[in-house]
């Protein structure tokens, strides 16, 4: 085994100092005095088409410098993530698709002046026929969100014949399940800043992706990437909903007419309005298996309802698509997965992208199954589990680090301990629950590159520039400690410039589980590039063959025992003017899908999970509480232990609330008082179990664990509800009122 010295430690997070000390700055902490504040105006009514925005008053009001519409956009007025959707609009034009959509933007001298001149533009409004039921956007008579049609997305997954095999099946189970849409909840409102300087925007704002927005931005905006600058600032939580522009292009276009410096921060009401929502998905599961137990075919139907606009609605379609069949071993497999849109609140990206929801739908099946054979449902679960060898439902061949059946034997003990004793009585209903999964690290078959830099100096330190976006999981200090272990130096040595188009390069999203994983690989590409130019100066000083040197830590040692530290070499370097920088790349191998049968490999590594949790039911009101889960994850190799142990608990913490109380309703749940969010009092003993098959692609052996850490939460929540009230439960969230709807035919 290799005995690293920061590699699998728990080093103090980068910033946590800071943190704890109230001195890190968010993006609601840049305005300076003399910035213009922003304030947007919204329609409320939608669908309905724009004939006039009324904002004469409201532009002659003191202290308003200008109110923009979409006609002021010098660019191209429609973004979006993925390339080949980008449909949304910055400021409405022509249509208001959904309630909440911006239409209007004033800048003002002072706060109170910009929210008042916002209440005084006058929206005149015809209303449109609304589509709001999915089941309906693909009906002929379907009134049109936009004009290419109400079908964003359509992904297949086809392997042998689900068809036939489902025939021959010794038993057949099929039910629904369905998932309501979901607010983000991130503690950190949405802010930022933006200046002129020097011919350029600069904008300061909190997001997952600060070069992707620079692209949006100049596609909006009409201007060449070095004529925008994108920092993310300190960014307290994402969970996907910073992945989608919101301040930055109102700060952009205020900046690009005016050239003065101005800040926009949403209020929480005007977050849940503005920002995207997780997806709900209807599905429809039917499962075959043989008299032995063993898995023979799933038929899968997935409906997921996008929205107004399509954001990252591809992704969460293919997503769902591809890991419909669980981390379980299926030979025939037939799945549609379909998004479409409607005239509510648009989805986007949440943590998982899909899998949340239809580890729902295939544990559910699982237990079903399981129950229908009489085989104890974990034992069930190990029995068809995907190993090294298996193949995917995508024809994909798993060689390496497939760490479920390790997973699933680390909680066997305690699940079968906390089955034994959950016992009901006449106050509370008691289950045990099981949730199991898999999930590709990165994006869905196509290439999605991290790049990153390394730079020695003679001051004796070393500079990480990584485009890389911290939200709170941890990459800076990961990022920084690979750095560390492969130069064989103290952690507090290495520097840290991330974030920032103007010093980085692209590390592309915060999202999808990739950073450790694809951004670390990125960080070795860079370390080893500086190895190979330290090397080659070190021969050239000592007049040998760089073949025959080699490094220990940061020192480079030759065949007779010469040696020179690697800071010499930058020193040297820096007296000639020149600088010790290697830059790093990687892309990891993936195939793209067909779109109609979903063969090829869309992920060059999986994540494996299992958790299980102890369930009860108050016979009374309904109210679910989860008092323990245990959750085992599979992440290659821990770089930070800690750090993975926290993502595990906030993670376990996020599916309890996905699994017992958010909902997000338009009109009724626009602010926390209505939304419900766990707070302490519903955060359950959580055991954090690591589970390390190290993969052999990942840097040190690493995967990801982010939203792995979130999915098999639900499903084991509910299956501890279904089996306390002997009955499925295939809705969530499992409300007072799903749960005493259900009881109804158990008391």
């Amino acid at each position: 085994m290799t005995m690293f010295q920061i590699i699998g430690k728990s080093p103090r997070r980068i910033g946590a100092e800071e943190k704890a000390k109230g001195l890190t700055l968010f993006g609601a902490d840049q305005g300076r005095p003399g910035d213009l504040y922003l304030a947007v105006v919204r329609a409320y009514e939608a669908p309905a088409k724009i004939l006039r925005i009324h904002s004469e008053a409201a532009a002659k009001m003191p202290g308003v410098v200008r109110v923009f519409t979409a006609a002021d956009i010098p660019g191209i007025n429609q973004i979006g993530i993925i390339p080949m959707t980008k449909d949304q609009t910055v400021l409405a034009e022509g249509v208001v698709r959904y309630p909440g959509e911006a239409v209007a933007l004033v800048a003002a001298e002072t706060k109170e002046g910009a929210l008042e001149a916002a209440r005084a533009v006058v929206l005149e409004l015809s209303s449109l026929p609304g589509l709001f039921d999915p089941l309906k956007a693909l009906e002929p008579d379907a009134p049109l969100v936009h004009e290419k049609g109400n079908l964003l997305f359509q992904q297949g997954v086809v392997k042998g014949d689900a068809e036939e095999a489902l025939s021959k099946s010794v038993y057949r189970l099929r039910r629904s399940y369905s998932t309501s849409p979901l607010e983000h909840g991130a503690l950190e409102l949405e802010g930022g800043r933006a200046e002129w300087q020097d011919g350029r925007i600069i904008i300061h704002a909190c997001t997952q992706n600060p070069h992707y927005d620079q692209s949006d931005l100049c596609r909006l905006l009409g201007l060449e990437p070095e004529k925008i600058r994108v920092v993310q600032t300190a960014t307290g939580g994402g969970f996907g909903g910073k992945l989608d522009l919101s301040v930055q292009s109102f700060l952009g276009l205020a900046v690009y007419h005016l050239k003065r410096p101005a800040r926009l921060v949403y209020g929480r009401e005007e977050s849940f309005l503005s920002t995207s929502k997780r997806h709900p998905l209807l599905i429809d599961y039917e499962s075959g298996m043989d008299e032995q137990g063993k898995l023979t075919a799933v038929k899968v139907d997935i409906l997921g309802d996008g929205g107004a606009y399509a954001s990252y609605g591809v992704a969460v379609c293919m997503r769902a698509a591809v890991h419909a069949t669980g981390p379980y071993a299926v030979p025939h497999v037939l799945v549609d997965s379909r998004m479409v849109y409607t005239h509510k609140h648009w989805g986007g990206a949440m943590r998982g992208f899909g899998v949340p929801q239809m580890a729902l739908a295939h544990e559910g099946q699982m237990d079903g199954l399981a129950q229908a054979i009489g085989m104890d449902p974990l034992e069930f679960r190990l029995h068809n589990c995907l190993k090294a060898g298996s193949q995917t439902a995508t024809g994909q061949v798993l060689s390496a680090s497939v760490g479920i059946e390790k997973c699933l034997r680390r909680i066997q003990r305690i699940y079968q301990a906390w089955k034994g004793r959950a016992i009901s009585d006449h106050d509370v209903l008691r289950g045990v629950g099981l949730g199991a999964m898999f999930y590709g690290l990165g994006n869905t078959g196509v290439s999605n590159p991290s790049t990153a830099q390394i730079q020695v100096l003679p001051n004796g330190k070393l500079i990480l520039f990584t485009g890389a976006a911290e939200i709170g999981q941890g990459s800076d200090t990961v990022l920084c400690q690979m750095v560390a272990e492969y130069f064989g130096i103290p952690l507090d040595l290495v520097q840290l410039v991330r974030g920032d188009t103007g010093r980085t390069t692209s590390a592309g999203a915060t999202s999808a589980s990739r950073q450790t994983y694809i951004s670390g690989n990125a960080v070795l590409s860079a370390a080893q590039t500086v190895e190979e130019m330290l090397l080659e100066e070190a021969a050239l000083e000592w007049h040998l063959d760089p073949q025959g040197l080699r490094r220990e830590g940061p020192i480079i040692i030759a065949p007779d025992g010469r040696s020179l530290e690697i800071f010499k070499v930058a020193s040297r370097l820096a007296v000639q003017g020149k600088e010790l920088k290697g830059h790093g790349r990687f892309d990891p191998p993936v195939t793209r899908l067909d779109h109609k049968i979903g063969q090829g490999n869309p992920y060059a590594s999986y994540a494996f999970a299992a958790q299980t949790a102890w369930t009860e039911v108050d016979r009374r009101s309904g109210l679910v509480r989860v008092p323990r889960v245990a959750a085992a994850h599979d992440v290659g190799k821990a770089i930070n232990r800690r750090g993975v142990f926290g993502q595990i608990c906030g993670g376990v913490v996020m599916g309890i609330g996905f699994a017992t109380m958010e909902e997000y309703i338009p009109g009724k749940t626009d602010n926390f008082r209505e939304y419900h969010l766990p707070t302490m009092a519903d955060v359950p003993r959580i055991t954090p179990l690591l589970v390390e098959d190290e993969d052999p692609t990942g840097p040190y052996g690493a995967k990801g664990v982010g939203e792995p850490a979130l999915i098999p939460t639900a499903p084991a929540v509910a299956g501890g509800v279904s089996r306390a009230l002997g009955k499925p439960m295939t809705h969530l969230p499992l409300s007072l009122e799903e749960v005493m709807k259900a009881m109804e035919k158990v008391i």
